[in-house]
């Protein structure tokens, strides 16, 4: 069948107007993403990655974390920090003699831009199998923050998944000989997760926390007192202080390394302290400062 001149003329003037809109939209993202960035440089500062215990590496960047748990059968990966991150950690993983094509498993701790963002890539490098908490798989399939996140409003949409497993509170994933069990922890986000693990050297080994974010963040004018925007957000909040608290933690990870001093941690070990990064009341602290940011943020809120 031939076309004509105007209708050949008419499809090649879609065709360049779909392109334009995509291309707007990716840098729109961009753009997003780098603003952030450049707000929280340490986002984006590379981090030369290591081994944090037994099979347990920090892949991620200074400012953002990605842990991967090794074996011989295949690999899991939680967080993908922002989608211009995503060549930065196969590259830190690629440093440590492993392969991003032996990932097998992708995990989130929460799904905001910063931690959630190079999933998509990741899973398109690795061919791994993306597993999610409901609130987060939702998201992960439309890209953009659910209304009743508390920083609905502010977040850069990511890129979006098609195939997204979903698992239960308290589910055991496995992948290879690996075994991770997911903890919900809402409040900084509705499907924010937790997760734990034991990773061994020799005959010792130890409970691995990769915490989620449990900080009282949000965007301008939102209140966590508010019972109508927010009816279940400082129950979720102190439900998790619980969850996180009652943890077998003898070495906490976060998505922000800061927040638990991850390397301030290994810079102490590379002086020579062998156990820094071992501190069994490393998530009741973590949790203190949680609760004690929370507490603060409702005193404000209702002296208003």
């Amino acid at each position: 069948m031939k076309y004509s001149a105007t209708r050949l003329h008419g499809d090649l003037l879609m065709k360049a107007t779909l392109l334009l809109r995509s291309s707007i939209a990716t840098l729109l993202l961009v753009s997003a993403v780098v603003a952030n960035a450049q707000m929280n440089p340490a986002w984006t500062e590379p981090q030369k990655p290591f081994q944090v215990y037994g099979n347990t590496y920090y892949v991620g960047t200074k400012g953002l974390g990605s842990v991967l748990i090794t074996s011989k059968e295949g690999h899991v990966l939680i967080d993908g920090a922002l989608p211009v991150s995503a060549q930065s950690i196969v590259a830190n993983i690629r440093s440590l003699g492993f392969r991003i094509e032996d990932v097998k498993l992708i995990l989130n701790t929460h799904v905001h831009f910063d931690h959630a963002g190079g999933i998509a890539e990741l899973q398109k490098l690795s061919g791994a199998k993306v597993a999610a908490s409901p609130p987060t798989a939702k998201v992960m399939a439309s890209g953009e923050a659910d209304n009743t996140d508390p920083q609905f409003g502010q977040l850069p949409k990511i890129p979006t998944l098609a195939h997204v497993v979903v698992f239960k509170d308290g589910e055991t994933l496995k992948a290879g000989g690996l075994a991770v069990t997911a903890h919900y922890t809402p409040g900084h986000t509705p499907g924010g997760t937790t997760w734990s693990w034991k990773s061994c050297e020799q005959d010792k080994c130890l409970n691995i926390v990769y915490a989620d974010s449990l900080n009282p963040v949000s965007a301008k004018g939102f209140l966590y007192t508010d019972p109508q925007r927010n009816p279940n957000g400082v129950q979720q909040l102190r439900g998790s202080y619980v969850v996180v608290n009652a943890l077998p933690c003898d070495v906490l990870i976060t998505p922000h390394p800061e927040f638990s001093n991850l390397l301030e941690k290994l810079a102490r070990r590379e002086a020579g302290a062998a156990n820094a990064l071992i501190d069994a009341n490393s998530c009741r602290a973590y949790v203190q400062a949680s609760r004690d940011k929370l507490d603060k943020r409702i005193a404000e809120e209702t002296a208003k």
